[in-house]
């Protein structure tokens, strides 16, 4: 007789090794910010050892020069010995072999400077590959936590789920994990770099304040609010992508609007174009987030996957429904290939489902894509 499934042993040990990966996210988390630290520290060794290089070529060209003058001046001394003193013949062949000496070192500096920018540069490539490969290494462990974590605590419910759900659940999360490792890069090379050159120059404000005076310290500080305002504006736009908030202020069509106007002024060459018809009712806050991430993911595919250089968006409010048709002049797609494998169009038919809504795509390779949605209007009041 088989033994019976001990599902809560199976799931204890789940736990322990979803404890582990998590512990082991960390120390790989660790070592990625120690390298990015040494990565920082050693780009500013590098730039310093790359201003002595300068330096010194540009001293080692003046003592070439002068060690070429120091020369003549000895081979004339030599010429015409009868004509000079001693003294005068003995600090000829002392400055030029000063100088033969001076230049010898000069150029021992630059070989040790060469070779030590060479060192730096070698193991700047191996850090920056150090910190790619734990980036890579946390955002697998990511992905496979949260779906070991998520939805998975029975045993049996996971043997249960059927594999079309359990694939689209990873692609999720997937998507999910390279949306933050998107938005952490966007961060990071924006604001913060932003808000790290206004400290920068807050240091230089202070030195020019002492070193010139206050007149020069004004303009410097001019500069620097275009600074913080051009950070401030990067920010916002960030959290506009995320979720606009005027959405919850101004409602539907005034959000898609300014969404499509930012979108459009972020790709040169792409048309966006909108229309509205019908009178605009306010609807739970559920379904205008859904209506609004549904044009939001129609309009992005159009112009990463369809090349499209014209995307027309209508929203027509009727009596018991809206109806929104986004159309472009992309390169289209096969449906029948495509329909069922588009992470893009499942993540739109579930978010239709959501709100109990329908969804038509018409599309043909070379002859754009058309994508209407109607969503039954359910308003707060």
């Amino acid at each position: 007789m088989a033994k019976k499934f001990d599902v809560k042993a199976l799931n204890s040990i789940f736990e322990d090794v979803l404890e582990k990966m998590e512990s082991s996210k960390q120390d790989i988390f660790v070592i990625s910010e120690k390298s990015r630290q040494s990565y920082e520290d050693m780009k500013d060794e590098l730039e310093d050892v790359r201003t002595n290089i300068t330096r010194v070529i540009k001293t080692g060209d003046s003592l070439e020069e002068k060690t070429r003058a120091a020369r003549r001046r000895l081979a004339e001394v030599s010429q015409s010995f009868n004509s000079f003193s001693e003294s005068q013949v003995r600090q000829a062949y002392e400055q030029a072999n000063e100088l033969q000496v001076q230049l010898s070192v000069n150029r021992s500096e630059e070989k040790q400077y060469r070779q030590k920018r060479d060192r730096l540069q070698r193991r700047l490539q191996a850090l920056l590959q150090t910190i790619e490969r734990a980036e890579h290494l946390v955002n697998r462990l990511n992905i496979t936590i949260n779906y070991l974590g998520s939805d998975h605590h029975e045993i049996g419910e996971a043997v249960d789920s059927v594999k079309l759900k359990q694939d689209y659940s990873l692609r999720i999360i997937e998507a999910q994990e390279e949306e933050r490792k998107r938005l952490s890069r966007e961060i990071h090379d924006g604001p913060a770099q932003m808000m790290a050159n206004v400290l920068l120059r807050s240091d230089l404000i202070e030195r020019t304040y002492r070193e010139k005076g206050p007149e020069p310290a004004f303009k410097e500080i001019s500069s620097l609010k275009e600074m913080v305002r051009d950070a401030l504006t990067e920010v916002r736009r960030i959290i506009y992508d995320l979720r606009p908030m005027a959405l919850d202020d101004l409602g539907l069509v005034p959000t898609l609007k300014k969404y499509l106007e930012t979108i459009e002024d972020y790709n040169q060459g792409t048309r966006l174009l909108f229309h509205t018809s019908g009178k605009e009712v306010r609807l739970p806050g559920n379904y205008e987030t859904s209506i609004f991430r549904l044009v939001q993911e129609a309009v992005s595919n159009a112009i990463r996957h369809g090349k499209a250089s014209s995307i027309e968006v209508k929203v027509e409010w009727l009596k018991d429904h809206v109806t929104l048709v986004v159309k472009d002049n992309g390169s289209g797609f096969d449906q029948s290939i495509v329909k069922n494998q588009s992470f893009g169009l499942i993540g739109m038919k579930e978010r239709i489902d959501l709100v109990d809504g329908d969804f038509y795509i018409n599309s043909s390779l070379g002859n754009g894509t058309v994508l209407m949605f109607q969503i039954p209007l359910k308003t707060d009041g």
